[in-house]
């Protein structure tokens, strides 16, 4: 399977599992509060999210054919925002909103169509801050898809059945967190490869003892609540119990933890990048090509204004709801919104 048809699946994929979220929390009396009240709340960050997802699913969605594109470009598979930007390749550095080249003054391909100028290679600056919101959610999500499934099994295991299997898992926690975490991320990313999924990989693997060290001590509680003795009285397995009564009650921490995992993914594999490992496409990447532009005369200002802007913007509103999900689901901080 081809990488645009697999990308394609992947957004119908999604697509479906939105309608079914969609269905459950409409059904949920609990979350559907929860989500009415974050909505009032922070409906503001809610929307900047939304205008990312977005963006990034109209990245995803490519098919081959179409539009004036000539050569071996015409064979390659394209998504819904790069078909919305042909034909806007330029020679090289142009000012946003400009009609003539940044060097030479030399009249553009597509005059005053450059809302935020074009780098060093022609390429329109605003179309590849819009293809980075799809790397920083791949990033984010196809992380935190890793990162929390394991934490929630080993955290879980070793919380609620304790024994060797506690000390095992809290053996691997304690020598995790005792490694720098950025020089692990960078030793495994060198010895998986460069690519978006060893990448996703190696955050994944680097990012799960936080959530993890949390859900063991929160199963230590709730294995010793009277409806889980109650339960394991009435003969009810263990591993129903962990079913039903255990890992529901950690659901709040779950949602509240991807929420901040994913600002911190986002940056790191901006740190990557600046390091020369990350993903191309990325914000950080742009800002790595960026930095030595600031030394020109006269500046070229908007390559790293741009991405830095984007990912500051996706990150506030990120936190914002992040903060106000833990407000609304942890019930030891609850309190009106200012």
């Amino acid at each position: 399977m081809s990488a645009h048809v697999l990308s394609n699946v992947v957004v119908g994929l999604l697509f479906v599992l939105g309608i079914a979220t969609g269905v459950f929390v409409r059904r949920n009396r609990l979350w559907r509060e929860a989500l009415f009240e974050l909505w009032r709340r922070r409906r503001v960050s809610i929307l900047v999210i939304g205008v990312y997802v977005l963006v990034a699913l109209l990245d995803s969605i490519a098919w081959v054919g179409g539009g004036d594109v000539e050569g071996v470009a015409a064979h390659e598979a394209r998504s819904v925002i790069d078909r919305i930007f042909e034909g806007t390749r330029e020679a090289s550095y142009s000012a946003p909103l400009a009609a003539t080249s940044f060097y030479g003054k030399e009249p553009l391909k597509a005059p005053s169509r450059h809302l935020l100028g074009t780098d060093i290679l022609g390429r329109d600056v605003f179309h590849r801050t819009l293809k980075g919101a799809r790397v920083a959610l791949l990033i984010g999500g196809v992380t935190s898809a890793i990162a929390i499934p394991l934490a929630l099994l080993l955290g879980v295991s070793a919380g609620y059945f304790g024994g060797r299997l506690d000390d095992v898992v809290f053996f691997v926690m304690s020598t995790l967190a005792s490694m720098p975490g950025l020089l692990l991320l960078i030793a495994l990313i060198l010895a998986l490869g460069k690519g978006t999924w060893q990448i996703c990989l190696a955050l994944g693997v680097t990012s799960w003892v936080g959530l993890c060290r949390v859900t063991r001590g929160e199963a230590f509680k709730l294995r010793e609540l009277d409806y889980v003795q109650a339960a394991r009285a009435l003969g009810v397995s263990e591993l129903r119990i962990v079913w039903r009564h255990v890992l529901p009650n950690l659901m709040h921490l779950v949602i509240i933890t991807f929420v901040l995992m994913f600002s911190g993914l986002v940056l790191s594999e901006a740190i990557l990048a600046y390091l020369g490992i990350g993903l191309d496409g990325s914000w950080g990447q742009m800002i790595d090509q960026a930095r030595d532009e600031l030394s020109r005369d006269p500046v070229i200002w908007w390559n790293i204004t741009a991405a830095g802007t984007a990912l500051f913007a996706l990150l506030l509103a990120v936190n914002f709801v992040g903060d106000a999900l833990r407000d609304i689901l942890d019930p030891r901080t609850l309190r009106e919104d200012l």
